[in-house]
């Protein structure tokens, strides 16, 4: 933590949570706003399928590959400096898709907007371990994790809105707007949150000695994946909702704002909770109850979409919960990952980004195909997911038994 924090911020705590958290909602933005625009700007631009989906694997590539150096470069330049460079980029990336008009210019365009948009969620990960002592900061982190979560599910609906309203191209002047917005805002708003006495080298021997310091640490890997990986059991149904929810649910187009409407709850109560009870339960409590939530939802899940036909009017009900475990029990293990190192909490926070956009992105681009036409298999996929993290974490209970223990420290 900067010892000068409360130097650096006098404004009220809740305005810089809620400048850090909209930073969280870039990424999310950039994937799920012009999903409902798919066969539009295919159309327009004359691309086939196989081209389309390179536009949104060319950006999880560029997302995944640069979040691994986001915050490593803001441990040695400072936060401030990576996120207005990361902004900027990510605004002119924007202009750069809405005025595409090739197919080869928009994959162009959508690589660099994932190249620069990780930059926010992972630099403001570190700014909240700089700026606020360990309670705080997992109210904080509780907040982020709130606007992370929500993204990915009203981002379709603005851009279907924006769609039916104007036209694909509305779709990136609508982000263009966001990053400016953004940019401004923290130009005017966000300070220098890291010490100078507090900055590592940028040199390629360090970096690199930092990267195998944290990459084989296995408490950081086993913490990433037990948080990285269930939040694909949430994902995964947002993912595949015009299969879901329009062909196995028969909804209506018009009705498919119920999935976000309970993923949304779900996040929103979960977030609460875990920010209600920071200071009150330790870490490893709140990362079990939930688990627990998470796990017996899905469990829920699964039987009644194997003994029943699925209906609209009980289906959304376990995803909300899928959602609700999983913001319980996240802004406590990313508080454990970042404190596993103090002197890289920014490489932290870019390895830890690497690996679970690394998982969405094979979610996406892999399994999301292959069980989004099945109820059973959608469930079966969400409960793993589940139980893939749930593994990682008991390790983690069994080998440290100590990591997580305290209110007032990870490590």
């Amino acid at each position: 933590m900067n010892p000068n924090a409360k130097l650096l911020w006098r404004a009220p705590l809740w305005a810089l949570s809620i400048l850090l958290a909209t930073l969280g909602m870039l990424g999310p933005f950039s994937v799920d706003t012009y999903i409902p625009a798919f066969s539009a700007i295919a159309g327009s631009l004359g691309a086939t399928p196989v081209e389309m989906q390179q536009t949104l694997s060319g950006y999880l590539m560029g997302f995944a590959v640069m979040s691994l150096f986001h915050g490593a470069i803001s441990d040695s330049v400072g936060r401030r400096p990576v996120v207005l460079w990361g902004l900027a980029a990510f605004t002119l990336a924007s202009l750069g898709c809405a005025l595409s008009q090739t197919i080869e210019q928009f994959v162009f365009f959508r690589a660099l907007q994932g190249i620069s948009s990780g930059a926010g969620i992972v630099v403001a990960r570190a700014v909240v371990r700089d700026m606020f002592a360990p309670s705080q900061a997992q109210r904080v982190m509780s907040q982020i994790t709130l606007f992370f979560g929500v993204a990915p599910a009203i981002a379709p609906l603005i851009g279907g809105w924006l769609l039916v309203w104007f036209n694909w191209h509305s779709i990136f002047w609508f982000l263009v707007l966001v990053g400016l917005a953004q940019w401004v805002a923290n130009y005017k708003l966000l300070p220098e949150t890291l010490a100078p006495e507090q900055r590592q080298p940028f040199e390629v021997k360090h970096l690199m000695r930092g990267y195998w310091k944290l990459g084989s640490d296995p408490r950081f890997l086993l913490l990433a994946v037990a948080s990285g990986v269930p939040f694909n059991g949430m994902f995964l149904y947002v993912l595949s909702a015009p299969a879901f929810l329009g062909e196995l649910l028969a909804l209506a187009p018009t009705q498919f704002f119920w999935l976000f409407i309970f993923t949304i709850s779900g996040i929103m109560t979960g977030a609460w909770l875990s920010g209600r009870n920071a200071g009150k339960l330790t870490p490893k409590r709140q990362i079990r109850l939930g688990f627990l939530i998470l796990l017996v939802a899905g469990c829920i899940n699964l039987a009644a979409n194997m003994l029943f036909k699925a209906e609209a009017f009980w289906a959304l009900w376990p995803i909300a919960f899928l959602a609700l475990g999983w913001a319980v029990m996240t802004p406590s293990i990313t508080l454990l990952v970042l404190d596993l190192h103090p002197e890289r909490r920014g490489m932290a926070s870019s390895l830890q980004t690497f690996i679970t956009a690394t998982v969405n992105a094979l979610v996406a681009g892999v399994l999301a195909p292959l069980v989004m036409h099945s109820t059973q298999w959608l469930a079966a996929s969400a409960l793993g997911f589940g139980l893939v993290g749930l593994v990682a974490w008991l390790v983690v209970h069994r080998r440290w038994p100590d990591l997580g223990r305290s209110l007032h420290a990870a490590h």
